[in-house]
């Protein structure tokens, strides 16, 4: 670009300084001036979604996938910007960089009740605490923007820049005079961050060396971090469980990884922390204090790069804030190795028992298809190089079991705002990301009916121009909000609530077609193989619309009495699926776990 003639194109040039290069959004009057210099601006993409929500998702997103350092959304005035407000949470909550760009009334306007008037900076200030600011002069640009990336990297988090229509057209003030009141700011990122120092890494091989049965929880800031984890988790002979966004972190085929943690988690992953005598937290704040080790059972060690969220969830002895890999790579060679193998040979009998178990719960005879047997035919041909996207529901609790994901593979969730309708914009934003890489979207019907079906519009509109046109949409189908079913079920000893929980039956299969694209009826179990294989293998994006048993239990890696207690009861209130849940229930559960102890190997 050359030298910006307006303040739009300014703004659309510094932010690509900090190599912001796609931004997801939707036009509107408020905006327009920034959708009119992206047009002209040199390597850089706008994406045009259905939805401003899913803008906000698609720039944590992209981050998330590896696409861009920082995620950048761009929406309209008034509705636009609270559109966006629920993806954005997701990428604060989350800890990814995102900078809005936000859409405002005319400033000769502001104060005067005009349409679609918000005070946006108010209403932004939770969102974007770290930086929210409203652009009322050209020479603020520079700094403005600067400022806002470089929080938004710092501090891994949200930024909003307001921008009143009516300045976006004003001449552009590249180079601010050096004058009182005035910043001249720099574009250059700020150094990452490094090993934690070396007298935290001495007192924490320390406590870690002095462990017989050590533990590791890994999660999403122990991604690029794999090679070290593992030499650490060797070193000490330790086991690992996974928080939900970590599940990419280690191969889930290790003997010693025992997989997902908490209600969504497995029991070899349980055993490992109610056994462990040290605890090694590593990018983690899973915040489920019943599935950590019991108070004072394990000493542990954190490590985290941001030191105000050490301490959070379990009484840590150490606390080492740093960069993950930095940091265990410092510390590996002041660990011991250890000779004994007992620890991991238990771990590997809890790993085998509860793949067992996976295998049996996917293969009981359910009264309608098993939504965990569609998974798992699914994982058994997920291409190498696959980028996952899921959405929060029932699909979480089967991506989080049923998928194993090998190096190489890509995944992600709204893993803690865990909002529903984040899967499509996941899957859209990795696919922009890395248009040559095969993506999969597993979707619950809830969050296909709240802005799937639309989003499916925004892969019909560009799917031809990307690379590898394979993206593939599970709908588990189920015409009931599932998830929330069974929190009613067995948290409240209650019944489930039509009128609310049940939904109309969409075929999705068949809108998919009318886009263009490829769909497919899944709704017999022998057909899921057929099925998948010719969905994977389409010349198009195609969608799997799988007809499952809402009656098929999320069951915990410990069930509680009181779950048990109120499971029963709901079913003795009248519950209108009482005895499949029974039937079914006792096949895939029980059964199925009495079946796995018996026959899986032990030595």
């Amino acid at each position: 670009m050359a030298d910006p003639k307006n303040v739009a194109e300014h703004i659309v040039e510094r932010l690509g300084a900090w190599g912001a290069r796609r931004f997801y959004g939707y036009p509107g009057d408020g905006i327009g001036g920034v959708i009119a210099a992206l047009r002209t601006a040199p390597g850089t993409e706008f994406i045009q979604v259905r939805h401003e929500e899913t803008a906000g998702f698609a720039a944590c997103a992209d981050v998330k996938y590896g696409g861009s350092e920082l995620g950048c959304c761009a929406v309209t005035s008034g509705p636009g910007a609270v559109h966006a407000l629920n993806g954005l949470y997701d990428a604060k909550l989350d800890h990814q960089p995102v900078v809005a760009l936000l859409g405002h009334t005319a400033s000769t306007a502001l104060g005067g009740g005009y349409y679609q008037e918000i005070d946006l900076t108010n209403l932004f200030k939770d969102v974007a605490g770290d930086f929210c600011e409203q652009l009322v002069e050209p020479s603020q640009v520079r700094h403005l923007v600067d400022r806002a990336c470089r929080t938004a990297l710092a501090h891994r988090t949200v930024t909003a820049l307001v921008l009143p229509s009516d300045l976006l057209e004003r001449e552009a003030v590249p180079e601010p005079p050096a004058e009182h009141g005035y910043y001249r700011t720099s574009a250059v990122p700020s150094t990452p961050v490094g090993a934690a120092g070396p007298r935290g890494i001495a007192q924490a091989a320390d406590v870690l060396n002095a462990g017989e049965k050590v533990a590791i929880l890994a999660g999403a800031g122990a991604h690029g971090a794999t090679d070290a984890l593992t030499a650490v988790a060797d070193r000490l002979g330790a086991g690992a469980a996974k928080a939900l966004l970590g599940k990419t972190v280690l191969d889930d085929a290790l003997p010693w990884v025992t997989g997902p943690i908490g209600l969504l988690g497995s029991t070899a992953s349980w055993h490992l922390m109610r056994e462990c005598d040290t605890l090694l937290i590593v990018g983690s704040n899973m915040p489920y204090t019943e599935f950590y080790p019991a108070p004072k059972q394990a000493r542990a060690v954190q490590i985290d790069v941001d030191g105000a969220r050490c301490g959070l969830r379990y009484e840590t002895e150490v606390n080492l804030v740093g960069d993950a890999r930095a940091t265990l790579e410092a510390l590996l060679p002041q660990l011991d190795e250890r000779a004994d193998g007992t620890w991991r040979e238990h771990i590997g009998k809890w790993t085998r028992r509860w793949e067992s178990y996976s295998e049996k719960r996917a293969d009981a005879d359910t009264s309608g298809l098993n939504p965990e047997l569609v998974v798992r035919e699914l994982s058994r041909r997920l291409p190498g190089d696959v980028m996952v996207a899921a959405d929060c529901g029932t699909a979480t609790s089967w991506y989080a079991r049923d998928l194993e994901m090998r190096p190489g593979m890509l995944g992600s969730l709204s893993g803690t705002l865990l909002s529903m309708g984040g899967g499509l914009p996941y899957a859209l934003a990795a696919k922009f990301a890395h248009p040559e890489r095969p993506v999969v979207a597993l979707v619950g019907d809830g969050a296909m009916q709240m802005n799937g079906v639309n989003e499916l519009i925004t892969v019909a509109k560009y799917w031809r121009e990307w690379a590898d046109p394979r993206f593939t949409v599970l709908v588990l189908a189920n015409d009931d909000l599932s998830y929330v079913t069974w929190e009613t079920r067995a948290m409240l000893g209650d019944k489930p609530y039509p009128e609310a929980q049940h939904l109309p039956e969409v075929p999705y299969a068949r809108w998919a077609e009318l886009l263009g694209l490829s769909g497919h009826e899944l709704a017999d179990a022998d057909q899921a193989g057929p099925v998948w294989d010719a969905a994977l293998h389409a010349d198009r994006p195609a969608v799997v619309d799988a007809r499952v048993d809402p009656a098929v239990p999320l069951v915990p890696p410990h069930v509680t009495v009181s779950q048990a207690l109120n499971t029963a009861r709901s079913q003795v209130k009248g519950d209108p699926d009482a005895l499949r849940i029974i039937a079914d229930g006792v096949r895939e559960t029980i059964g199925a776990k009495a079946r796995s102890v018996l026959s899986a190997p032990l030595d």
